[in-house]
């Protein structure tokens, strides 16, 4: 298992692969649903809890990052409010790519399951590409 320190290690890891990777990105906004119960309210203010809301997904090849900071500032601009990013990674085999059905499915994947609150198996990193843990 490898020890992500930040999203750059990740991306180090990703293009470390025998076989070239496509990352797959979905920002998500943590907040509170309109009926929290008061102690759910408390305890978000605390810093713990939440809902999970995607906003956003992309996909790109490891070789497209420079840092995580231009993908930060990236995603400011679409104007959707985001806390975190998970990523997953699709690899191509024997050479060839993944299609683009086969990215969409596993981006519909990760959406379904983190809009499900059943966000495991992906990396999860901060506005400043630090990890997360959640729970």
């Amino acid at each position: 298992m490898i020890r992500l320190s930040s999203f750059d290690d990740l991306v180090l890891a990703a293009r470390a692969q025998p076989e070239r990777q496509r990352l797959l990105l979905v920002f998500a906004h943590i907040g509170l649903p309109a009926d929290a119960t008061p102690e759910q309210r408390a305890s978000f203010e605390a810093g713990r809890g939440g809902a999970l809301t995607p906003v956003m997904c992309v996909d790109k090849a490891a070789e497209d990052f420079a840092a995580f900071a231009d993908l930060a500032a990236d995603a400011d601009r679409s104007g959707n409010a985001w806390s975190v990013v998970f990523v997953a990674a699709i690899g191509h085999r024997d050479g060839v790519a993944p299609s683009t059905d086969q990215v969409g499915i596993a981006m519909q994947q990760m959406i379904e399951a983190i809009g499900a609150g059943r966000p495991r198996g992906f990396a999860l990193f901060d506005r400043d590409g630090r990890p997360v843990q959640l729970g």
